[in-house]
C-alpha cells in the first residue's frame, strides 16, 4: 500500500519536474539509510516540495510555527512529515524532535539561512544546524537549489557529498562554527554549478 507521503511526491513531481525543468545532479551520494541533516539554502515557498521530489527518501521539514494555526494546512503539512518550529528563538521542543529523528535514522530537512533570500544570495547560517551536526552521528548533507523559479527555465537540485563532521567533534567545535563550515559548503555548490 503507498503512504500518503509517496502518493504527494507522486502527484507533485508530475507537475513540478515539467514546469521547471527540474534537473538533479548528485543525488547518488545521498545516504540510502541512517540519520541524514540535509542542508539547503533557501530561495523560494517552493523549496520544501522540490527537495522532497528530488531526495531519494522522505524527509521531515522543521516549517514554522505560523504554518500550523491554519487548520487544513497544518493536517497537510503534518501528513507530509514537517513540525512546528518557533522563529528567532530557542525552541527546546524543536531541537528535541529533530535530534530524535536524526538519532531513529531519518532525514530532516533544514534551511539552515532560517528565512527566505531575498535576493538569492546565501546568506548567514543559524547555529541550530551546527547543534545537529555536532550532537549526533547523522550524514550531513549540503545542496544547492540554483534557479529563478520561473516556468519552463531550468531549475538546478544539487546534492553534494556528506561533509566530514568529526574533525569537528572531536576538538569540541561550536555550533557557530559547524553551521559556517556546512554553510561554505552550500556556497561553493552554488558557484560551481550555477
Amino acid at each position: 500500500m503507498v503512504d500518503f507521503y509517496s502518493f504527494a511526491k507522486g502527484v507533485v513531481k508530475r507537475i513540478l519536474i515539467p514546469l521547471y525543468r527540474i534537473e538533479v545532479i548528485g543525488v547518488e551520494q545521498f545516504p540510502k539509510e541512517g540519520g541524514v541533516l540535509l542542508c539547503a539554502n533557501h530561495i523560494s515557498n517552493l523549496d520544501p516540495p522540490i527537495l522532497g521530489i528530488t531526495a531519494p527518501r522522505p524527509i521531515h521539514f522543521m516549517a514554522k510555527e505560523e504554518l500550523f494555526r491554519v487548520p487544513l494546512f497544518k493536517n497537510l503539512i503534518t501528513i507530509l512529515h514537517a513540525f512546528p518550529v518557533k522563529r528567532g528563538m530557542s525552541d527546546r521542543q524543536a531541537l528535541r524532535t529533530g535530534l530524535e529523528l536524526l538519532k531513529q535514522g531519518h532525514v530532516l530537512g533544514i534551511f539552515p539561512e532560517g528565512t527566505r533570500s531575498k535576493d538569492g544570495k546565501l546568506k548567514k547560517g543559524l547555529p541550530g544546524v551546527g547543534f545537529f551536526a555536532l550532537r549526533t552521528r547523522a550524514a550531513v548533507v549540503p545542496c544547492a537549489i540554483i534557479g529563478s523559479y520561473r516556468p519552463f527555465v531550468r531549475l538546478k537540485v544539487v546534492y553534494g557529498a556528506p561533509l566530514d563532521m568529526a574533525p569537528l567533534r572531536e576538538r569540541k567545535a561550536s555550533p557557530e562554527e559547524a553551521t559556517d563550515y556546512i554553510m561554505q559548503h552550500i556556497q561553493a555548490l552554488l558557484d560551481q554549478h550555477r
